[in-house]
């Protein structure tokens, strides 16, 4: 049981500074992070090793810290997720070795697991978004994050049917889920390939927009604008007629404070 205060914490600011207690509780699987610097602190062969040793599985081939050191840091995760994957799928309990990744404590583990979708080639378009979803849910923002781009690919390569499957979720009860119908569709998004179509034709996804303009969560709204905003560097008329259009139809707080993020770019000029 850990200290009231180590549960609430807000994190440090460098890597050099995340508490010695901390960093070791991230490294055992024990505490999840609260922001990206102590991400960025935890060696993640350390956590794989702690997370080995608590399912009794062999760590002795497993990924250790001099050989992670060549990878850049955001991709060592991906690396371990891959390694992990193929460790994993001939064990007679793969399935609940799998659960119990997907539902551990540290949300590094967690983002291995929804990496596995990258793995599995033969799964349909329906059937990857169904298997994201409770990640695209998941309380904390990292995994989140990486929910949506370990499926942009597949949903960038089907994109019409992605835009139907995902259209449903924009009316969903949870934010978290509305937000990822928006995020993993931005036209240009973060970290991401582009997704050519909708720079070209952002009409495409207004069926996922037009639900969320006043949407009551913050959160939702500035990954609507962001989104817009993505747009307006390509086709920016469209941008602004959709949100004088927004604007005129929906004159709300919601509504006003979503279309100035979304035109940043274009008064910006």
């Amino acid at each position: 049981m850990f200290a009231p205060e180590l549960l609430q914490r807000r994190g440090a600011t460098r890597v050099d500074a995340v508490p010695h207690d901390v960093l070791s509780a991230l490294e055992s699987g024990l505490l999840p992070t609260v922001n990206l610097t102590e991400f960025l602190a935890v060696r993640p062969a350390r956590l794989l090793n702690a997370v080995l040793q608590n399912l009794s599985l062999d760590a002795r081939h497993a990924p250790d810290d001099e050989q992670l050191a060549s990878i850049k840091p955001m991709q060592r995760h991906r690396f371990i997720a891959a390694w992990l994957y193929d460790a994993i799928q001939p064990h007679p309990q793969r399935d609940k070795l799998a659960h119990a990744l997907a539902t551990h404590t540290s949300d590094a583990v967690r983002q291995w697991a929804v990496l596995w979708l990258e793995r599995v080639p033969e799964m349909t378009l329906a059937q990857r978004l169904k298997a994201v979803r409770p990640f695209a849910a998941d309380g904390h923002f990292g995994v989140r994050e990486i929910a949506w781009m370990a499926v942009r690919p597949a949903i960038t390569a089907e994109l019409p049917l992605a835009l139907t499957l995902v259209e449903p979720w924009v009316i969903h009860h949870d934010p978290n889920v509305r937000r990822f119908a928006t995020e993993s569709t931005r036209p240009r998004g973060v970290w991401c390939a582009h997704i050519e179509a909708l720079k070209t034709c952002p009409s495409m996804a207004l069926p996922l927009l037009e639900p969320l303009r006043a949407d009551p969560s913050k959160y939702v709204r500035d990954s609507v604008a962001n989104w817009l905003n993505d747009a307006s560097k390509s086709q920016p008329g469209w941008v602004a007629d959709l949100c004088s259009r927004w604007l005129r139809e929906s004159d709300c707080v919601p509504t006003r404070s979503l279309v100035q993020r979304a035109l940043r770019t274009l008064e910006a000029k």
